[in-house]
């Protein structure tokens, strides 16, 4: 069994991490309140949108997701049974083969962006003006993926040292980029939005920049050295081609939605863009921070061979994360409507605008639970050094993807392939999970299902209650920003009381366990 230590290790690191991100996030609103003020949701920013995310979709391919399926495990494993020094060597090889696939890989995205776009938006051929404006700022903003990559790189070190604040923090940077560069550079160029994409380039580099003094006080400020022999980089990369291609199925996902996107009238993708950008909020601040905080310490339970405590491990922190994004979903789905209006709804971003992103934004978040919970447990299976089975699996979620939209994009629009999104996101959940239990033996299956039963309760309480309070003609009045957004604030805070009054009703062990290590702290 896990012991207590490790639940707290996991935890504080988890809590690092979800300050650290919450800091970016709220940067990052701030980017995309800016950019929708001055940008609005045209044809223009759709360009725009698709260009980033192009460099962002390989970004998921060769750096955070197979970084963390592929070399954390490996990485740790090595500090854990050879050492430090060893570690060092294969830290070496690794940054060297990444520095010669990276410059290649951006040379050629560079070079073939024409294609690229082609392939990924072909309903923009039609409009010459954003075909040529897409194919532009994705050549600007391919070199983001190079130090996006290194800074993961750099990430996957330090998170295996058990240093997880500095790297979640790096990301700041990138808002900070860009949301200078709208301020100050964008009004300057005769198409402001290529000044943007020049900020996202930079804003990869400071993400690398940002984490070199940490390496350096942990000793880990490592020169690159082309060992191919290396028994450890064989192992990386014998891991990584499965990872690449699960983190490309999974990508896919979002190919599909583009391909479609791209045939809807102007501004869907970017009403798509925005309320991914909501939805991401938890999943970053608690998603992506459990699973980075729990990977290091699933990966030493696996490589000790210690089953029992990986087990624990996994179902305490699947337990937690539930706890935490069940009413976040709710909120969100109960709320979507005054918060876009309070947070967008200005400038160029009309009425329209906002109510059409709301409405994608409602069905994005039925999915969060699933969107955060696969993380866990592919984490796991990361742990175990198998990136194949997660590949299996991911390829039927872009099936069931597929299937969907096409069903769903005509009575729903856009707002049906985010529901198409969140489908696809609960059937590789359902299919992880049942494989990591048939895999573990077992993995605490009726503990985690009582605890999701009484948080959701808990979660429809609460959203029902925050449904019922924002029936007002506030949000389709001329309302005040101050006065629109103060009762936002107050709805929200009462529905954060009334979740937590319910799960203490509940008896939550999850709550529980919070408030003991809360007053630990105190």
């Amino acid at each position: 069994m896990a012991d207590t230590d490790d639940r707290r290790t996991v935890t504080k690191a988890a809590g690092q991490i979800s300050v650290a991100t919450t800091g970016s996030r709220i940067l990052g609103f701030i980017r995309d309140i800016l950019l929708a003020k001055i940008f609005g949701a045209t044809g223009l920013t759709d360009a725009f949108f698709i260009a980033y995310r192009i460099p962002n979709m390989f970004r998921e391919l060769f750096a955070e997701g197979s970084m963390s399926a592929a070399f954390v495990p490996v990485f740790t494993e090595t500090l854990t049974k050879e050492g430090r020094e060893n570690a060092r060597r294969l830290a070496s090889a690794v940054l060297a083969f990444l520095l010669l696939v990276l410059s290649a890989l951006c040379a050629l995205g560079v070079l073939f962006s024409h294609l690229i776009v082609s392939v990924i938006a072909p309903g923009f051929i039609d409009s010459p003006d954003k075909f040529d404006l897409t194919v532009k700022l994705t050549r600007i903003m391919f070199p983001f993926l190079f130090f996006i990559s290194i800074a993961a790189f750099a990430k996957g070190i330090l998170n295996s040292l058990k240093q997880f604040f500095i790297p979640a923090l790096a990301p700041i940077f990138l808002n900070l980029s860009i949301i200078s560069s709208a301020l100050l550079f964008a009004p300057r160029y005769t198409q402001p939005l290529m000044a943007i994409g020049i900020a996202v380039s930079i804003g990869g580099a400071l993400q690398v920049a940002i984490q070199i003094p940490s390496l350096v006080k942990e000793r880990f400020m490592v020169r690159p050295a082309l060992i191919m022999d290396h028994p450890g980089l064989k192992k990386i990369l014998s891991l990584l081609l499965p990872a690449i291609i699960g983190m490309g199925v999974a990508q896919i996902n979002i190919f599909v939605s583009t391909i479609f996107v791209s045939y809807l009238s102007g501004g869907a993708a970017t009403y798509l863009y925005y309320a991914m950008r909501f939805v991401h909020l938890p999943i970053g601040v608690f998603g992506v921070a459990m699973a980075t905080a729990v990977l290091p310490s699933l990966s030493e339970h696996a490589a000790n061979r210690d089953n029992d405590a990986l087990r624990d491990t996994f179902s305490f922190s699947l337990r937690l994360l539930f706890f935490i994004t069940l009413p976040a979903m709710a909120g969100l789905i109960t709320l979507a409507g005054p918060i876009i209006n309070v947070l967008l709804q200005r400038g160029e971003f009309s009425s329209l605008a906002a109510s059409e992103t709301a409405y994608a934004l409602i069905f994005y978040s039925s999915g969060l639970w699933a969107f955060v919970g696969a993380r866990i447990v592919a984490s796991t299976f990361y742990s175990l050094q198998d990136t194949k089975t997660p590949v299996k699996i991911a390829a039927l979620s872009v099936v069931t993807n597929i299937i969907f939209s096409f069903i769903l994009i005509g009575p729903l629009r856009h707002g049906g392939l985010a529901l198409a999104n969140a489908i696809a996101s609960a059937v590789n959940f359902f299919v992880l999970f049942y494989v990591l239990r048939k895999r573990l033996v077992k993995v605490d299956g009726r503990k985690i299902g009582r605890s999701f039963i009484k948080t959701a309760a808990a979660s429809c309480l609460m959203g029902a209650a925050g449904f019922i309070a924002v029936q007002s003609s506030l949000w389709n009045a001329d309302a005040s920003l101050i006065e629109r957004a103060g009762t936002l604030a107050l709805i929200i805070a009462f529905c954060v009381g009334l979740y937590i009054l319910t799960s203490h009703l509940m008896k939550s062990d999850e709550l529980t366990y919070l408030i003991r290590m809360r007053k630990k702290k105190t």
